[in-house]
């Protein structure tokens, strides 16, 4: 069964806009809009909300009224709300379990990216078993005209990219837009080749026809699943991150895979996806490898 478009808010300028995008997204697919804020009891806070109940109620009725507006601009969207107490981490995860997409605001290009709730943003990313759509708050419904691209980076092995293939085909036929399939390639370094990679380099031809061949096989099983979607297939060499970039000005969202790694101080997103987020004026979704 699918599940719900969710957004999460906090009452910021970037989770407004983000709230806009997810409910466009949940018009287009056909979905539920869940929108889902995060909070915490705050014992030092004013008189007039010193208390559990009076500060849910305040926290639920700012949810409710950013959710008016919206409901009023789609008046045929089913939406729920849900002000869930909490940390925004472990909200957000857990809200991402049975989603279609988690929707969040974006904020900018800091030195430092901070994410909708501070900069919790990454480890929700990292954490979350489906896919985050990270989205600024100068976005705008005309960035999703006729024209501007889904933009999709496949990189490995077919199986690798899939789950970013499907979301950006499915966004794709649900817009009416073409998808962009971008490959990056470097040259390895000489001890990086065996004998059976050399032979496979030889039948293709070379290291460009070989990451050719390796994303026409990727894309192959998704131009049949989704026919009237156009398909611009674009290999270029240079850094996964610098490449995905480059296209970005023709794009009305961007996908790149992830997989998590834990370090001592918890999740990390790897440099590619940081890098997208962290430059890209489009929405970005992440998509973790299945």
């Amino acid at each position: 069964m699918t599940g719900p478009i969710t957004a999460g808010v906090d009452g910021t300028d970037e989770s407004l806009a983000a709230l806009s995008w997810a409910a466009r997204e949940a018009v287009r697919r056909d979905l539920e809009l869940r929108v889902v804020h995060a909070w915490r009891f705050q014992p030092n806070a004013a008189p007039e909300v010193a208390d559990r109940d009076a500060q849910e109620r305040w926290v639920r009725e700012a949810a409710e009224q950013s959710v008016a507006t919206v409901a009023e601009r789609h008046p045929g969207l089913t939406v729920t709300t849900e002000v869930r107490e909490g940390g925004p981490v472990e909200t957000l995860v857990a809200a991402a379990a049975d989603a279609e997409l988690l929707v969040l605001g974006s904020r900018g290009h800091a030195a430092v990216v901070g994410f909708l709730l501070g900069s919790v943003g990454q480890q929700v990313i990292a954490e979350a078993a489906r896919p985050v759509v990270l989205v600024r708050a100068g976005d705008q419904p005309s960035a999703e005209a006729a024209g501007h691209e889904i933009v999709v980076g496949q990189q490995g092995e077919a199986d690798d990219s899939a789950p970013a293939l499907r979301l950006a085909f499915e966004t794709a036929a649900a817009r009416g837009a073409s998808v962009r399939a971008v490959r990056a390639w470097t040259l390895p370094p000489v001890f990086a080749y065996s004998p059976g990679s050399m032979k496979l380099l030889d039948e293709a031809g070379g290291l460009e026809p070989y990451e050719k061949k390796a994303l026409a096989e990727a894309l192959e099983p998704w131009r049949e699943r989704f026919p009237d979607v156009p398909v611009v297939e674009h290999v270029e060499m240079g850094s996964a991150g610098q490449v995905l970039l480059s296209v970005a000005g023709r794009a009305q969202l961007m996908v790149v895979g992830r997989r998590a790694r834990r370090t001592a101080v918890g999740a990390r997103i790897g440099s590619v996806a940081h890098g997208v987020l962290h430059h890209a004026d489009c929405p970005v979704a992440v998509v973790p490898h299945d």
